[in-house]
């Protein structure tokens, strides 16, 4: 799906609380000055991207979500390296029929700066109105790389659920993240517990890391990467049930959460 400017690159439903939930991978779409030089399909695109967490974002009071795609702009890398160009950047993927030229390339990091802008202010009111913040930035993440026939990744090195803490201040909000890693496990999801674990498969990227040096004593982003579990990552298809599942998993954290912003 495109457009010739494109959708808003995010959206925001900004309500009163100190928590805000963030998928900022779950766009798909692109504008059309981007559209002309990809080569790589909208299948491909869509295995990299992270369906379904704007929808988890969304059950939050406060919820930021990218509506264009990552082959776009991608918000969870640094400024140097949020515009795949080659295949290194990119899992293999040819992203280009023919390289973007400096007008493509600039109109989307004017974006992205703009992005990290309104980040700020976000956080800033929030620091204001509560002393401190929380942000659950949302993921999902491949485990069948070998192809749609291929096995499942080795399962004690993906857990159901990554837990990225590796920018953060463990010392000051390591007991919130223990409850929530402890809401999570306690969940069921149609009949089973999640195994939930810290930095196994991800550590957290730039929009935690970023966060955290610009709010380092008052916000604290819990970086969470669900493994597709819940989708066939080749076809793109959903289990609506798992997805539903999952959003409950989620806001099962809220009022752990909460209270645990409300004892530091």
């Amino acid at each position: 799906m495109t457009s010739e400017a494109g959708p808003p690159l995010w959206e925001i439903l900004e309500g009163e609380g100190p928590l805000i939930a963030a998928a900022i991978h779950d766009g798909h779409e692109v504008r059309n000055q981007v559209a002309r030089l990809l080569s790589v399909s909208e299948a491909d695109r869509l295995r990299e991207e992270d369906p379904h967490t704007g929808a988890w974002a969304r059950l939050a009071d406060s919820c930021v979500v990218a509506r264009r795609s990552r082959f776009e702009v991608d918000l969870n890398r640094p400024r140097e390296r949020a515009v795949y160009i080659t295949p290194e950047d990119s899992w293999g993927l040819e992203v280009w029929r023919e390289p973007p030229c400096s007008e493509v390339i600039e109109q989307s990091l004017y974006e992205y700066d703009a992005f990290y802008a309104r980040m700020e202010a976000l956080f800033q009111a929030r620091v204001e109105r509560w002393g401190r913040f929380v942000v659950l930035d949302l993921h999902s993440y491949n485990h069948r790389r070998s192809g749609p026939g291929g096995a499942p990744a080795d399962p004690q090195t993906n857990p159901d659920v990554n837990i990225g803490t590796g920018t953060m201040n463990r010392e000051r909000w390591g007991s919130l993240v223990d409850r929530f890693m402890d809401d999570l496990r306690a969940f069921s999801l149609l009949g089973r517990k999640l195994d939930v674990r810290e930095n196994v498969k991800f550590k957290g990227g730039h929009f935690a890391a970023w966060t955290h040096e610009r709010f380092p004593q008052s916000g604290c982003v819990i970086a969470i990467e669900f493994k597709k579990v819940f989708m066939d990552e080749w076809s793109g298809i959903a289990d609506l049930e798992r997805v539903r599942g999952i959003g409950g998993a989620v806001r099962s954290t809220f009022p752990g959460i909460l209270a645990g912003l409300g004892q530091l």
